[in-house]
């Protein structure tokens, strides 16, 4: 629970406070526990405060984005959590000398509403993020993407905050974008610049409207889940990397159940929550497929959404 130390971090800034947070029903799961604090920040300067203060301090710091990609075990984490969702973090900017091509998103901006908003500016470049939820920062720190392509293929640059508390950015020529991964050594994401193309609006309003049907009549976009569950694994014999919903579907896994969470009937490669479900359950149906598919296909896989737990460093 918080103490007087803990306050000490954050008594002179400009944020707000919720002690006991619960933090779990802030995820696309809507399952887990509970923050010992979480903290909204009001500024890109009480930001770096904080974060400069917590690595003094050797106080666990978390950033929580949109929840798309997060499970929240049930005894929740410790530390501070911190939220990017005042409006500072979520403006969405354009260039205006010359030709506009240029946008720039702030961390906690909405990655759908970014998308769409770039569609209404006639800015092509971002449709393959169709129906991919979550905030700007999560998806430039996973490098989220799918078959039509990667957030990373039009980053310009992005700008973090060290474990100092310093702002930095990163050129797109120093960072490296790869399968659900990037370089990006710092612990907060605070901006991004991406490089778009001008294009006609209505041409790109039904490319973005034909990818999110095709997601949607592919994927369980309805329920409750966090995405894919698993990263598609290389496989040792031909190299290249194979679908982990046709691996754990060929393990016989589609519709097991522990709990109130499930695989998805729809696509071997969600995790769906009912009503009820704990993080355990979820957990615990990971443990399974990933034990599952290693005895059927000799194949480990490793999971895509993040999990938080007590007393661990964070992700």
């Amino acid at each position: 629970m918080p103490s007087s130390s803990s306050s000490s971090l954050f008594s002179d800034l400009d944020v707000t406070v919720e002690p006991d947070a619960a933090i779990g029903v802030m995820t696309w799961y809507g399952i887990g526990g509970r923050a010992d604090l979480l903290v909204r920040p009001q500024s890109v300067d009480d930001l770096a405060a904080l974060v400069k203060r917590c690595r003094r301090s050797g106080t666990p710091l978390r950033i929580l984005g949109g929840g798309a990609n997060l499970l929240v075990a049930d005894d929740g984490v410790d530390g501070l959590v911190v939220k990017l969702d005042a409006p500072a973090f979520r403006q969405i900017k354009y260039n205006r000398s010359g030709e506009i091509n240029i946008m720039r998103a702030m961390a906690g901006a909405d990655m759908p509403k970014t998308l769409m908003a770039a569609v209404r500016q006639g800015l092509g470049g971002l449709s393959q993020m169709a129906g991919i939820p979550g905030s700007i920062g999560g998806m430039i720190r996973m490098n989220a993407g799918g078959s039509y392509g990667c957030i990373g293929e039009v980053v310009r640059s992005v700008t973090c905050l060290t474990r100092s508390g310093e702002l930095v950015t990163y050129p797109a020529e120093e960072l490296r974008f790869e399968y659900r991964s990037t370089n990006i050594p710092d612990p907060v994401i605070v901006s991004a610049t991406f490089e778009l193309e001008p294009t006609d609006p209505v041409a790109l309003r039904d490319r973005v409207k034909e990818i999110f049907a095709f997601k949607k009549s592919t994927q369980p976009l309805a329920d409750s889940s966090a995405g894919c569950t698993f990263k598609n694994p290389i496989d040792p014999v031909s190299e290249e990397r194979v679908p982990a919903g046709k691996l754990i579907d060929e393990a016989g896994l589609k519709g097991e159940t522990i709990g109130g969470a499930s695989i998805s009937h729809q696509h071997a490669n969600f995790i769906v929550t009912e009503p009820g479900a704990r993080a355990d359950d979820v957990l615990a149906l990971l443990d399974l497929v990933r034990r599952r598919v290693y005895e059927h296909a000799g194949i480990e896989l490793e999971t895509e959404v993040v999990v938080w737990q007590r007393e661990e460093d964070p992700e």
